[in-house]
């Protein structure tokens, strides 16, 4: 049985810095890069003695925005969409937290 730690270390080894940027697309003239927020997890296990063994791993992609490349001119385009659903829990849970400390400071 091979060791399920090690098989998954290799389909893995490709994540990195292909995984949070896309392929350069040329589209009327503009040259542009998507960009993303990746994690992933993997987990394995293996139980010698009863001859079980599983494994299995995810993870998820947030689209943020694009490098676009307009003859001299670079700039970044944000994803509006994706930056509110990721900042509007990010203000809620920060405003919650400070509400608390400063309810605490008051005592």
């Amino acid at each position: 049985m091979p060791n399920l730690a090690l098989e998954l270390g290799k389909q893995t080894s490709a994540l990195g810095v292909t995984s949070v940027y896309g392929e350069q697309q040329d589209v009327d003239g503009v040259r542009l890069v998507p960009v993303a927020l990746t994690w992933s997890g993997f987990g394995a296990g293996e139980d010698t003695a009863g001859g079980g063994s599983g494994g299995g791993g995810g993870g998820v992609a947030i689209p943020v925005g694009a490098y676009l490349r307009k003859g001299d001119d670079l700039r970044f385009e944000p994803n509006v969409i994706s930056l509110l659903a990721v900042g509007i829990p990010f203000v809620w849970v920060a405003g919650r937290a400070l509400s608390r400390v400063i309810r605490a400071l008051k005592r």
